[in-house]
């Protein structure tokens, strides 16, 4: 299941038809199928005879999938093997075994999936799954590399791990996530196209000692849902990460840092190099003065800890002082007073940003560490736009469209 804070609006009422070939991975493709659903997507499926041997069509069928297919002779439709080149947007392949990608390479057309592929005008994924000396053998790498040279044919390339078999390799199916959210890539807008957009996100960590450390409750999902947006629509992002499990594709470079001033070299040595800036890291603002080489023992004092702070760099007001006429910076404002709008209008002008985001850290179900967010886009030109509770992934493509409005 997709985790909340990265349920999108934008592929709802989307068309993808599923293709699933004969593997040990076709379970995985049913996860597919319900998260695609419960996106509420409508989803149609087709099956090759030994992918029947794993699961039936009743199984798809009772997952949501509004059409399925097994066979291109059939009298309740003539024209199966022409169906996805009418309606779906996407046609994803998941698993495609290395039969399947012969197929495709070579133009062949002999069941009911290679047959609608090759009626498809539409962006094909293709997620192969495989043992990993199949998946080697020059003969599929070959095929694979033909099927690179189509504009509307991507890869999503297998994972390396243990197989089912017991051996161990490249030629697993890739990670759930990778393969739904090339899918919601392929039917999103590329109206970031072009741009390259550097985001912070999650927490800082500063140490005092080898074990404690002066941190926040930062997620990071706020920051994760804003990357997948821009690498969605098109753009070329790079996330500099505080310490979090936070998910990415692969397509999206991930720097991790754990302390501020780690953060602050990062930001400064990329900032020249792209032209948007997102902020949505939570940073300490201070850090212990002295870090102890050794875990203090409390027994050492029988009186109250003292502990002295140092303040860290403004990593966005100094990205700010050195933005260029055409670079774009975004910063976040988590605020816990009633004037928090004031605030971050001051902290926009300050700061020498084009957009904030402001929030209320003490409402309840939004903010840190939550799948939502209730928040206040103010702009450079005074603009104050109040956004709703909703999913993080919504809040961050709302973010998006206030900066490249179509």
């Amino acid at each position: 299941m997709i985790p909340g804070y990265l349920n999108y609006s934008h592929p709802r009422g989307q068309s993808v038809h599923v293709g699933i070939c004969g593997s040990i991975a076709v379970y995985k493709a049913l996860d597919l199928i319900r998260d695609f659903v419960h996106t509420e997507m409508r989803v149609s499926v087709s099956l090759t005879e030994s992918a029947t041997q794993f699961i039936t069509p009743l199984t798809v069928k009772g997952l949501g999938a509004e059409l399925v297919y097994t066979t291109m002779f059939s009298l309740k439709d003539v024209y199966a093997h022409l169906y996805p080149g009418i309606d779906p947007q996407v046609f994803l392949i998941a698993p495609a075994t290395a039969n399947m990608i012969a197929k495709l390479a070579n133009g062949l057309a002999d069941d009911i999936i290679s047959c609608q592929a090759l009626a498809f005008n539409g962006t094909i994924l293709v997620a192969p799954a495989m043992n990993p000396r199949m998946w080697h053998n020059p003969i599929t790498q070959e095929n694979v590399s033909r099927l690179h040279r189509h504009s509307n044919i991507e890869i999503i390339y297998p994972d390396t791990g243990d197989v089912a078999c017991g051996d161990s390799g490249t030629g697993r199916l890739a990670f759930h996530n990778e393969i739904y959210f090339r899918v919601l890539k392929s039917i999103a807008p590329k109206d970031m196209k072009g741009e390259r957009v550097l985001i912070t996100l999650g927490p800082t960590r500063e140490f005092w000692d080898p074990v404690r450390f002066w941190s926040n409750p930062s997620s990071g999902k706020m920051g994760a849902a804003l990357a997948l947006s821009a690498w969605m629509r098109g753009a070329d992002v790079t996330c500099v990460c505080g310490p979090s499990d936070i998910w990415l594709p692969c397509e999206i470079k991930k720097i991790n840092v754990i302390s501020a001033r780690e953060m602050y070299q990062a930001c400064i040595d990329l900032w020249k190099d792209f032209s948007l800036g997102c902020l949505s890291a939570a940073v300490c603002d201070f850090r212990p003065k002295e870090k102890m080489a050794h875990k203090f023992k409390k027994q050492t004092t029988n009186k109250g800890l003292v502990i002295e702070f140092s303040q860290n760099p403004d990593i966005l007001q100094l990205l700010g002082q050195r933005k260029g006429k055409d670079q774009i910076l975004i910063g976040f404002a988590a605020e816990s007073q009633e004037d928090f709008i004031e605030l971050a209008k001051v902290k926009l002008d300050k700061k020498n940003l084009d957009l904030i985001v402001a929030n209320k850290i003490n409402v309840p179900h939004s903010g840190f560490n939550s799948d939502q967010n209730e928040v206040v886009l103010v702009s450079r030109k005074g603009e104050v736009i109040r956004l709703q509770k909703m999913s993080k992934a919504d809040v961050s493509w709302k973010i998006w469209d206030q900066i490249f409005k179509v």
